[in-house]
């Protein structure tokens, strides 16, 4: 892990892997750090619907195409976490457990991570009927009761999917109003297992035998559930990047209109950045973007 690389991309989600296929089709030695799936964010979305091209598709399903046709290419994926990054001279250095890797260019698609309610008996009880990704854990739920709190996107296309499956579903959104399309808001009206508890709001989680037993609402009522599903927001990973001064005060990475840090050379698109829109089709365009502001300063050197 010595050799030298014209670009490392830390983050395997749409963006990252967007930005990867430009720079390989353009000859370019590029490898891709990924601790988890590749696919990122879409590998924990059940259906994808407003993809130009696809009229319907699995989140998982996407995310494996992606990765299908850039290995077909040759970009090499290391499934490591990147423990930090460092500036010598011109060259920057990654670090992770087996090692260090040396690069020319570094490009940060990291991604978010769930928000949590910070309630009590939480943390105690995830992974013990409370989560935040449906399509990993829903199949746990089948034929039970789950409920589904959060009022945006993510939150009514999680409590469709459960749907599905479960025998009932109960929506918890403490806003009256849903933070989606209205073609969605109607989806989970029409759905007959979908119950709806707005303005509302959990307080308290209640455990029974060191599992999810029942959800107490602000308003008193306990609500009986075998799981309990989080979708309340997201906030960037952004943890390895505190030490290079590129974060706002919301810990996402900030760059300019050319997704280039105040580093030369570091660059960053996708999830990691503050931007008005948050989907497939924007990943795609940041990467796309910052491989061809590489390409453009590769051909300046020369």
């Amino acid at each position: 892990m010595e050799k030298g690389l014209n670009t490392i991309i830390i983050g395997g989600g749409v963006a990252g892997m967007t930005a990867a296929l430009y720079l390989k089709r353009a000859g370019k030695e590029v490898v891709i750090f990924e601790k988890e799936a590749p696919g990122g964010q879409i590998t924990r979305t059940a259906t994808i619907e407003n993809y130009p091209g696809i009229k319907k598709i699995e989140g998982p399903e996407l995310a494996f195409q992606m990765y299908e046709q850039l290995t077909s290419l040759g970009v090499e994926f290391i499934f490591e976490e990147v423990t930090g990054i460092e500036k010598k001279e011109e060259k920057f250095i990654v670090k992770t457990n087996n090692g260090e890797v040396v690069s020319e260019n570094i490009v940060l698609t990291l991604g978010r991570n769930p928000k949590r309610l910070g309630i009590k008996n939480e943390q105690r009880l995830s992974g013990k009927g409370i989560s935040w990704c449906a399509i990993c854990d829903g199949p746990l739920y089948r034929n039970k009761k789950v409920a589904v709190i959060g009022g945006g996107r993510a939150a009514l296309e999680e409590a469709l999917y459960l749907s599905k499956m479960c025998s009932n579903v109960t929506l918890i959104h403490r806003r009256d109003e849903f933070r989606t399309e209205n073609s969605l808001v109607e989806q989970i009206e029409l759905t007959k297992n979908i119950e709806l508890e707005v303005p509302n709001q959990v307080v308290e989680f209640v455990e029974e035998e060191e599992k999810l037993k029942k959800l107490i609402l602000e308003d008193g009522k306990e609500i009986i559930v075998d799981g309990c599903f989080e979708f309340i927001g997201q906030e960037p990973s952004t943890a390895i990047c505190k030490n290079l001064n590129i974060l706002d005060q919301d810990g996402y990475i900030k760059v300019n209109q050319n997704f280039e840090t105040e580093v030369p050379n570091l660059y960053a698109g996708g999830d990691c950045i503050k931007k008005n829109l948050y989907q497939i089709v924007t990943a795609c365009a940041d990467g796309a973007t910052i491989a061809e502001e590489i390409l453009k300063k590769d051909s300046n050197k020369k």
